[in-house]
């Protein structure tokens, strides 16, 4: 048996060939930008969606353990991200203030090293990114219970930006108190109208005569419990760590799986890793038949659909743009052929993206 002081040592030796690694792999990232620089590439294209992507899924591929493959993908993504900061720091908009989920998701998959901008919108998030104010943009798009994020599908609509990725991230509702909250006589409960519904059953058997109110955001709910005495609020860790609220309840959202996809989006495409998503909006012509139109060449093509979601056009009354996602990458020949016999008859076609699949 090893002593314990022979094992602190194998530690120390250990954490000393780590410190040397990291930074052999900083000094790396460094002559990396100096050859970008020299090529005069621009910072949009320092990161690259899909060559990280690549990376954390041989990273999770080569995890002996005892680690979890996510606790490794997640030490290894902020090496990562404080290697790229040295060569630019991505300026990251995401929908606000501090202390929402999408913050979350945006430290979750760029790091934090980014500089990341809180935005009071998610159409706000939308203009940052077209206007090139900001590298990238992150905006929820959809919740495992609740659906679809209507106001992000909309503003494709009128936006030329691009999907450059997406991040899950695996959602925890808490009931946060303040120091002055009497817990004994919570009477109103504020949070997003999405996570009022993620918790409706609960609050209906523990709190059905409180009044639920429905703000921008979960961390403006928990700003708001801060100084009340007859409140609490719906949100998640980092917005109780940053207002300092008590967990009064932790995980009260209904089901357990309860997960939220964001999106990535910026303004350059992306190159194929190997596993992607495409990301179509079509509008089409009113008439019999349109939608067996759309789904008939995915199916021919042995194209796999991932998601399909209709919203108003806002060309007309009763017409629909379909939103449409599938497995695979728009340089793949069987996608471009099935998009080609849609293209033909749809009223408009607009590839929003193809960027590598979610790896955490």
């Amino acid at each position: 048996m090893q002593t314990l002081n022979e094992l602190r040592e194998k530690i120390d030796s250990i954490d000393t060939e780590l410190v040397k690694l990291i930074s052999e792999r900083a000094t790396c990232a460094q002559q990396v930008a100096e050859v970008k620089k020299a090529n005069e590439e621009s910072v949009d294209t320092f990161y690259r969606p899909e060559r990280e992507a690549e990376v954390m899924r041989r990273i999770i591929e080569r995890n002996p353990g005892p680690l979890a493959d996510e606790e490794m993908a997640r030490l290894v993504r902020e090496v990562m991200s404080a290697c790229l900061a040295l060569e630019k720091p991505i300026q990251v908009a995401y929908l606000g203030p501090e202390g929402t989920f999408t913050q979350a998701a945006a430290l979750k998959h760029f790091g934090h090293s980014a500089v990341a901008r809180p935005m009071s919108a998610i159409d706000e998030v939308f203009r940052e990114v077209a206007a090139g104010a900001v590298n990238f943009g992150v905006v929820p798009v959809e919740n495992s219970t609740e659906g679809v994020v209507n106001h992000t599908l909309d503003n494709f609509m009128g936006s030329g930006v691009q999907i450059c990725g997406e991040v899950e991230l695996r959602i925890h509702h808490h009931l946060l108190t303040g120091p002055n909250t009497n817990k004994d006589k919570i009477s109103r409960i504020y949070s997003h109208s999405q996570s009022l519904a993620q918790c409706r059953k609960w609050l209906d058997a523990n709190y059905p005569g409180a009044e639920r109110v429905a703000v921008n955001s979960n961390a403006e709910a928990a700003k708001l419990v801060a100084s009340e005495w007859h409140s609490a609020a719906i949100a998640g860790d980092m917005a109780a760590d940053l207002y300092g609220l008590e967990r009064f309840v932790e995980k009260i959202e209904d089901r357990p799986d309860n997960s939220t996809r964001f999106l990535i989006i910026g303004n350059q495409p992306v190159d194929a890793s190997s596993e992607d998503k495409t990301s179509i909006m079509v509008a089409l012509r009113n008439k019999p038949g349109a939608l067996h139109s759309l789904l008939e060449p995915f199916y021919r093509h042995k194209i796999d659909l991932t998601r399909v979601e209709t919203r108003p056009s806002t060309s007309g009354t009763w017409n629909y743009v379909f939103f449409v996602d599938f497995s695979g990458h728009i340089s793949d020949e069987k996608i471009q052929a099935a998009l080609a016999e849609i293209e033909e008859w749809a009223s408009e076609l607009r590839v929003l993206g193809s960027y590598p699949k979610a790896v955490l």
